[in-house]
């Protein structure tokens, strides 16, 4: 099964990208390989985060690689450092999408970061794939081109409560929450 989830994870995000309608296809469908872009925190608070996720990335489109590529074309990711800083994600999207030509974007980490590139996002009609964030507003109101791969903040609370009370039976929780929408999502699941 851990053979077969890089190969799942690609394919997955190019049907998504397909499905999106990206104006951007044409790298896809030329003799030029696949490039995905990635504007994440490879310095900064997120630090961590961000050069796991590009790790994780790397070694998926490597294994991809080593057996042919998709249909033939090699996979590469192009990372650019945004610090966890939602202006220098803008700026970075912005290169990624008219310089670089990424087919879409992958791997985002934050909030922050993936608020500020929803319009650029919107406005190029580029797919938005896998951004690290349970952010609501990358939920609700519905986007076309973000495509989330993990469960909101809200539901994570909302499930870890319900364990605990039913599970557990606990009759009483305390939640420590940071004081801001990240925060307020996850109490939110919890009551």
């Amino acid at each position: 099964m851990m053979r077969l989830l890089p190969s799942l994870f690609l394919y997955t995000s190019l049907f998504a990208a397909a499905l999106a309608g990206n104006a951007q296809s044409q790298t896809a469908h030329g003799s030029s390989p696949i490039v995905l872009g990635q504007s994440t925190a490879l310095s900064g608070p997120a630090k961590n985060l961000g050069q796991e996720m590009r790790a994780g990335l790397l070694a998926a489109f490597a294994f991809i690689n080593d057996r042919g590529g998709v249909k033939g074309k090699e996979v590469h990711l192009v990372s650019l450092d945004d610090g966890y800083e939602p202006d220098k994600a803008v700026s970075n999207t912005v290169t990624l999408i008219n310089e670089i030509d990424a087919f879409l974007l992958i791997g985002e980490v934050g909030t922050p970061t993936s608020k500020a590139v929803i319009p650029i996002v919107e406005k190029y009609k580029i797919p938005f794939f896998a951004p690290f964030t349970g952010a609501e507003l990358l939920r609700t109101p519905f986007r076309r081109y973000v495509i989330n791969v993990r469960a909101s903040y809200y539901q994570e609370m909302e499930k870890l409560a319900s364990y605990l009370i039913d599970q557990r039976k606990f009759s009483r929780i305390s939640c420590f929450y940071q004081n801001d929408s990240y925060g307020f999502a996850g109490l939110q699941g919890i009551e």
